[in-house]
């Protein structure tokens, strides 16, 4: 749900380096970009902030139809054709407290998945640590009592955004989520705009740690300014409508058909300005996610 500020590039992973390397000097540099064609998912998330005060769904105007949710009695106020991505986001497997969150959702229609973790830390250097046998026990539970509920995590980068790496973290194999965020946010203060092959970075790191396309989840830059700080020593900088249509159009290219997508953010979680006071983007997406016009 919100960008994690590195204060420098963490151990260096040797082997999914060279694997990326390879990858890059195979493409010329850059991963070579498939034929674009129009994105297939008729799911759109964007989080934080989605309720006003009278339980009002406020990003489904715009076409966003999976909608962030932590409590069950949430689903009574989804319009119809909106289901619910759950904010679970502990990791400590299946205890006590995640099942009072998990439970409550059982048997409920509407319910499209559950969002285990944002940047789980495998390591605990900067985050409790989370370990992938905790999310594959979470995983577990809820596909076995959540008949076709998804999981998903977002995944923290390690190393830093110029060469990211997942090396050891989590993949289908060892968590048993189903869906991966990969989250490059690739406009930033210190460079003169936005560095787009970030997401080529970003995404040939995700393959070389065995995800797959099908399981990747583009999560587009829909945030800049506030207290965040980037790993470049800069900021974030809010997308312009066209550099915000460049991000899509680069996304596409790699993961045409994703299960959904996501714009980090709609409401503002650190001073920053977001999707839902911002007309301009909120256009940019409404015709991205096929929103009914007025």
């Amino acid at each position: 749900m919100q960008p994690v500020a590195l204060p420098g590039p963490m151990r260096r992973y040797t082997r999914a380096f060279c694997l990326i390397a390879a990858a890059l000097l195979i493409a010329g540099g850059v991963l070579s970009l498939p034929a674009r064609s129009a994105p297939k998912t008729d799911l759109h998330h964007a989080p934080n902030h989605n309720f006003d005060g009278k339980s009002n769904y406020l990003p489904g105007k715009f076409g966003f139809n999976l909608a962030d949710i932590d409590d069950a009695g949430q689903l009574r106020s989804l319009p119809t054709g909106v289901k619910a991505l759950v904010w679970v986001g502990q990791c400590n497997g299946v205890d006590g407290a995640f099942l009072r969150v998990v439970q409550t959702f059982v048997g409920r229609p509407g319910v499209f998945g559950f969002y285990l973790m944002d940047d789980p830390d495998p390591t605990g250097r900067y985050n409790a640590p989370c370990t992938p046998n905790n999310l594959k026990a979470e995983s577990d539970w809820i596909r076995a009592h959540v008949f076709g509920a998804k999981t998903f995590v977002v995944l923290m980068k390690l190393a830093s955004s110029k060469a990211p790496s997942f090396l050891n973290t989590y993949n289908p194999a060892n968590s048993h989520v189903d869906l991966y965020g990969i989250d490059p946010y690739p406009c930033r203060t210190e460079m003169p705009d936005c560095d787009y092959a970030m997401i080529d970075r970003y995404v040939a790191a995700a393959d070389a740690w065995g995800i797959p396309r099908s399981a990747i989840v583009p999560v587009y830059q829909a945030f800049g300014g506030g207290n965040w700080r980037d790993d470049g020593g800069g900021r974030y900088v809010f997308p312009s409508v066209g550099q915000m249509q460049k991000i899509l159009d680069r996304w596409e290219a790699f993961v045409p058909a994703p299960v959904f997508d996501y714009a980090y953010s709609w409401g503002s979680q650190n001073g920053d300005e977001a999707l839902e006071n911002s007309p301009d983007l909120q256009a940019v997406f409404a015709r991205h996610n096929k929103a009914p016009q007025p």
